[in-house]
């Protein structure tokens, strides 16, 4: 009896042993990040939490997603706003454009696309509130941003970020499946491949990809009809073909060795991406348990199934910038943002 107790204590222990190896393993744990960058930082830009940052290559400006959080994910109500940034003035002037958004916002992912010749856009923006989920819709013209709408469904269960197809058409995000209690804590630490992506058609939501390990960023390529998918937790971006009817078929997984973030696609379709070198630090760094988190952005030059190669652009310990979700590409610039900092960085890179 006394062995067959042993016996059994044992193989738990290995268990365990096991299962706390997959997880330092799986997140990045034992990775040493060094600061590196051939390049220099032109400005720190001063708003705090800059998530998600995109741009507008033909009139060169920036869309800039900012919340002011204290932990991730929130506990209270959180107060953040959208801003434009005029890439074209060396100043890099921002214009906050939701100052008088009289709801409670605190934006997310975002997506714009162009509607006309005239620079109207289309702009959509996750919105996390301590009464739910929901999409904000706005018309950005020059300026001045007009909310249209505000969208809800169910199915919405754990938002993250969103890509426009058209005005109407758009793909988001669910980076969990479970929100609380112990699924969550299982998803989030076994890395379990259970969250999704929707299609929305102009009035239904579908689900069109499954299997993911807590879906993030997410983009498409309209020239090569390509959808990239971050899946952070198992440190992948997915790549599928989008049909007529919306649906994806999967093409193949993309290895980083990184916790990938937003992905931001740029003129010769590259893919760059804000990434977390070390998932658990940056869990303890979005609770508030440690001051600091690595940073990295990479680029992927993506040509075909099996046919890829992978840059690392910049690495930082976190002193610099912590935590970082999205480095977009204008020029020679990457604009790079960031979950807590109380600012983001603009990078030239050398010619």
């Amino acid at each position: 009896m006394k062995r067959i107790i042993q016996r059994i204590a044992l193989v738990l222990l290995i268990v365990i042993i096991a299962f706390v190896a997959h997880i330092l393993i799986s997140t990045g744990f034992f990775r040493t990040v060094e600061n590196k960058f051939e390049g220099t930082i032109v400005k720190k830009i001063s708003i705090p939490g800059a998530e998600d940052i995109t741009i507008s290559q033909s009139n060169g400006f920036a869309l800039i997603s900012s919340t002011n959080r204290e932990i991730y994910p929130p506990v209270k109500e959180e107060k953040g706003g959208l801003y434009l940034m005029d890439l074209e003035n060396e100043n890099f002037n921002l214009t906050h454009l939701t100052a008088s958004f009289s709801q409670s916002f605190a934006p997310h992912g975002i997506s714009m696309i162009k509607k006309n010749k005239d620079s109207v856009y289309k702009v959509m923006a996750i919105n996390h509130t301590l009464n739910g989920h929901s999409i904000e819709v706005f018309t950005l013209q020059d300026k001045n941003l007009v909310h249209e709408k505000t969208l809800k469904h169910t199915s919405l269960v754990s938002p993250n970020d969103l890509v426009l197809i058209d005005e109407n058409r758009f793909y988001i995000t669910n980076d969990h499946k479970y929100t609380d209690g112990f699924g969550k804590i299982l998803e989030e630490y076994l890395g379990l491949s259970i969250s999704n992506v929707l299609y929305y058609d102009g009035k239904n939501y579908t689900e069109v990809a499954n299997g993911i390990a807590y879906a993030n960023g997410i983009n498409y390529d309209p020239k090569r009809n390509l959808l990239f998918v971050a899946s952070p937790r198992a440190f992948l971006v997915k790549v599928y073909s989008r049909n007529v009817d919306g649906s994806l078929e999967f093409i193949e997984d993309i290895p980083c060795s990184t916790g990938v973030d937003n992905i931001e696609i740029d003129v010769n379709g590259n893919l760059w991406i804000g990434a977390h070198p070390n998932l658990l630090r940056f869990g303890s760094y979005a609770k508030g348990k440690k001051e600091t988190s690595p940073s990295e952005i990479i680029k992927i030059t993506y040509r075909g199934k099996n046919d890829y190669n992978i840059e690392q652009v910049y690495t930082n310990d976190g002193t610099v910038m912590s935590g970082s979700t999205v480095a977009t590409p204008f020029k020679d610039l990457i604009i790079s943002g960031n979950v807590m900092d109380d600012h983001f960085l603009i990078l030239k890179t050398k010619n």
